[in-house]
């Protein structure tokens, strides 16, 4: 067959600029070349035995999450897919575990909320092939085992926003819904999928590999690929007397499988110690930091150094005028060699403190006494200068550490060195600006040459993070604090090496509890991600964290129309947001997408991990709305309209630009009522312009918070987040506590608010807790029901990172209002719409709905449906 040239892709690894692929979405998305997508990679060394897939390291203070919801984040894995403004807190405490709520948590039956993870309708067998290669007749082998797995067709690590895909380019491509996935390819996948100890069949025309869909030949083995439909050997593999006989093979009976290969290391040998045994830690410290602050780092150090595992090694770098590498080898007192911060190290002093007499890096089980003793040295800064202007050698600082991380490898080919176990991880604790040495900016915004002084430390930082990434260092950046950080500077080195930055109040709990998931979170390390599609389906943008990947040509197959990207690390908190188009009409009944996820795993193992998904295609946009889920589609249309909202006032633009869309989704797929200009929003996505409000209002896109640096951390860290952090970032989860201690889920509106109850609310980089005056005053309940709220709270984050504050306070209090905020404002609503989605209402006697209703703090933003009725657009019924 001839086959079609590649679409061309754009490819917009965050934090690059958008590329549309519809010219018809000039609202929607700014222009910009196309890039072509790269060819494949080259393939995994020879296989060897398999290894575990690492598991997360648990601090003591985090646990196993015992609590379930349809739309509860914490999901069990199924068959489809920062405003700082707390008081300091105490010292925190890690050791002691957190108990489980007493009671187990359901879900109110009067608001149902449909489920993230929805299977849809399970999907038929594949209709017979065309007649390729003068091949007349294509025995469908293993029919009986697409069926026995067709509802298998997602994974926890792909989350599609539609199970059927429109044949119809025009409605496909319509730019306001979109078609597109979330895929997380550091997610783990729990229970574990295939693992394969061999070189995987890979189609020789266009490099996929095969899978549970293929047609096979059981006389010669042949087997025909989803994506371009050539037909390939297997060399006498798939040769079988019975289908029964293929479904012995993993990548013929499961939709996930690994391939795994470990070379000629240690055949045979399974790791049974500490994953991170060989990845090191260096904590690079602010050393200009007040006494008050300094205290709660101390703290911190303290518990984060208990918390590690034996075998991890960590190393410890100061930074002020100077920089100070402390020397484990001293036990007795707290040692340190000291570089200047003015300017980059040489090589000449580097060489020389590494193959030196010191010990920069050593284990924790040998040298814990030395870390405490180190962390107990720290001093306050003590000259009269204001925290903007001390000199800070940042950018020296990480220079020395990444150094000290490298060793004396630094001296062989970077090509050849492999920095085995997965990335190591530079943890900067920074109190204030980067003021002194290289990557530096003046302490005063009104320097006169400012500008350009700026411009050229951004570009410092940039290469600096970029030769991290190239070592296989991750570089995390977590600030705290009142004092101004610059946060574009420092986002700029955390993001091109793969990590990220986070803003504290202060370096207390929450500091403590991120300083240990960012010292376990990583999954692994030399990450690619390829997307092969069929069908003239195209991968049109792609955000997240990576690039385009460039791979070597002579490594190509015939006609790989793959999209190939360069993760920058790989972890279980992040993902890419991918969006498709149709290139044409579908006349396939069948579409496939396949995501193949390629790292090096902390076992030093080479892990291919592939994922094909196959969906029916359909003519009906009914049938077509049915499949999508609302949930998903919002986090993609939130994701590309926060690509473009780099500060507040593009970020108001964009609320817009939500309003176009869903003026333009109710014109194009829902129905307008007889003689009238509105448009009933389709009931298939009840849920979608809900959760688009609360992106419009909430702190994403709102005004919520106050400070253009808090904004951009978190546009910055959304973009990046997985599936489920960003949905709650998306939109706040309202939970309400019960008697006994159970806890019933509320649509998140204000309505919520009752004077007797107790209410959390997840908003994923926030958790508050609520409690009602007529409960505050009584003791026992009102202790009883926080308590259980604060647990609650606790299980739901316990494995998210970045860790989100969680704040308590009574109703009427100061703080209760960045709690109101974030609800959807609904008590001016008449009262049958407040009972649309508060059945509970309607118990209530007047007097008691006048009471509720003065509980309220009043804010002038509209309502749902008042927005809704502004688009001229009818809302659709509450699900």
């Amino acid at each position: 067959m001839t086959n079609q040239p590649p679409p061309q892709s754009s490819f917009n690894a965050y934090p690059v600029n958008i590329h549309p692929s519809n010219p018809a979405e000039t609202k929607l998305s700014s222009s910009s070349p196309f890039l072509s997508p790269s060819a494949p990679p080259s393939r995994f060394p020879p296989p060897a035995p398999p290894l575990l897939q690492p598991n997360q390291i648990p601090s003591p203070s985090i646990k196993i999450p015992n609590l379930a919801s349809p739309s509860n984040p914490i999901r069990t894995p199924s068959p489809l897919p920062v405003p700082h403004l707390s008081t300091p807190p105490g010292p925190p405490v890690f050791s002691s575990p957190l108990q489980p709520a007493a009671v187990p948590f359901r879900t109110s039956p009067a608001t149902p909320q449909p489920l993230a993870f929805s299977s849809g309708s399970s999907l038929p067998a594949s209709s017979s092939p065309q007649v390729l290669n003068g091949i007349t007749q294509l025995q469908h082998q293993i029919s009986d085992t697409k069926e026995e797995y067709s509802h298998l067709s997602d994974s926890p690590n792909v989350l599609f926003t539609a199970h059927k895909v429109l044949k119809q380019k025009k409605l496909a491509n319509v730019p306001s819904l979109g078609f597109g996935a979330l895929v997380s390819p550091g997610q783990e996948v729990s229970p574990g999928p295939q693992i394969i100890q061999r070189d995987p069949h890979r189609c020789q025309n266009c490099g996929a590999f095969s899978n549970l869909y293929c047609n096979i030949l059981l006389g010669s083995g042949q087997w025909q690929c989803v994506i371009c439909r050539n037909l390939n050997a297997s060399e006498g593999e798939y040769i079988a007397s019975s289908k029964e006989e293929l479904r012995n093979l993993p990548e013929l009976s499961s939709p996930l499988v690994e391939y795994v290969q470990t070379g000629n290391k240690r055949p045979g040998f399974i790791p049974v110690s500490d994953s991170r045994v060989t990845a090191p830690i260096v904590l690079v410290i602010d050393e200009c930091l007040d006494e008050s602050h300094l205290q709660h780092l101390q703290s911190s150090l303290h518990a984060f150094v208990d918390s590690l595992p034996p075998t991890t090694r960590i190393g410890v770098v100061l930074y002020g005028r100077t920089v100070s590498v402390y020397d484990f080898s001293e036990e007795l007192s707290a040692c340190a060699d000291v570089l200047p911060g003015g300017k980059s190290p040489s090589p000449e002093s580097l060489k020389a403190m590494v193959y030196g007499t010191g010990i920069y890096l050593s284990p924790i089980h040998a040298s814990l006494p030395v870390a405490h003793t180190i962390f107990s040295s720290l001093r306050p800064f003590k000259l009269n200068i204001p925290e903007a202007s001390r000199d800070r050698c940042l950018g020296a600082a990480v220079e020395v550490a990444l150094a000290i991380v490298q060793g004396p490898s630094a001296e062989v080919s970077r090509g050849v060195v492999k920095r085995p176990g997965g990335n190591s991880r530079i943890i900067v604790c920074a109190g204030g600006p980067t003021t002194y040495g290289p990557g530096s900016v003046p302490h005063s915004f009104g320097h006169p040459n400012y500008p350009h002084l700026e411009k050229t430390a951004l570009k410092w930082m940039e290469n600096l993070g970029r030769e991290a990434h190239h070592r296989g260092t991750v570089i995390d950046v977590l600030c705290a604090g009142t004092c101004p950080v610059r946060v574009p500077i420092l986002q700029c080195l955390a993001k091109a090496s793969g990590g990220v930055l986070v803003l504290h109040d202060d370096f207390g709990e929450a500091f403590g509890v991120n300083l240990q998931r960012a010292s376990c979170r990583a999954a692994g390390s030399q990450g690619l991600l390829e997307v092969r599609c069929s069908d003239d389906i195209f991968v049109s943008q792609v955000i997240g964290p990576g690039e385009e990947a460039h791979i070597d040509s002579n490594d190509a197959f015939r006609n790989d129309g793959a999209l190939s990207v360069k993760m920058f690390s790989v972890e279980e908190t992040q993902s890419f947001a991918l969006f498709m188009e149709a290139r044409a009409d579908i006349k396939s009944d069948f579409v496939y997408f396949q995501f193949v996820i390629q790292f090096s795993n902390v076992y030093q193992a080479d892990i291919s991990r592939v994922i094909t998904v196959r969906f029916p295609t359909v003519d009906t946009v009914s049938a077509y709305l049915e499949s999508v889920q609302d949930e998903a589609a919002a986090v993609l249309i939130a994701k590309k309209t926060l690509l473009r909202a780099k500060n507040f006032n593009e970020a108001l633009d964009m609320q817009s630009t939500i309003d176009e869309r869903v003026k333009d989704i109710a014109s194009k797929f829902g129905s307008q009522l007889p003689k009238s200009k509105l448009n009933q929003f389709p009931k298939e996505l009840s849920l979608l312009p809900e959760l688009l409000f609360h992106l419009r209002r909430g702190p994403l896109l709102g005004s919520i918070l106050g400070h253009e640096d808090e904004r951009s951390v978190l546009r910055n860290l959304f973009l990046n987040a997985s599936f489920d952090l960003s949905l709650r970032m998306v939109a706040p989860r309202c939970l309400m506590h019960r008697e006994g201690g159970t806890f019933e889920e509320l649509p998140a509106y204000d309505l919520a608010m009752q004077s007797d109850a107790a209410v959390v609310l997840d908003h994923g980089t926030d958790v508050f807790i609520w409690l009602g005056t007529e409960l505050a005053a009584q003791e026992g309940k009102s202790a009883a029901a926080l308590a259980a709220c604060r647990t609650l709270a606790e299980e739901l984050t316990e494995m998210r990172f970045p860790a989100p504050r969680i704040l308590a306070f009574k109703e009427g209090s100061s703080q209760a209002r960045y709690f109101v905020s974030r609800l959807i404002p609904a008590h001016k609503d008449p009262p049958y719409e407040q009972e649309a989605r508060f059945p509970q209402l309607r118990t209530l006697s007047a007097e008691q709905r006048t009471k509720l209703k003065s509980s309220f703090l009043n804010f002038d933003d509209p309502s749902f449906c008042e927005w809704m009725r502004s688009l001229k657009v009818l809302p659709p019924e509450p699900s």
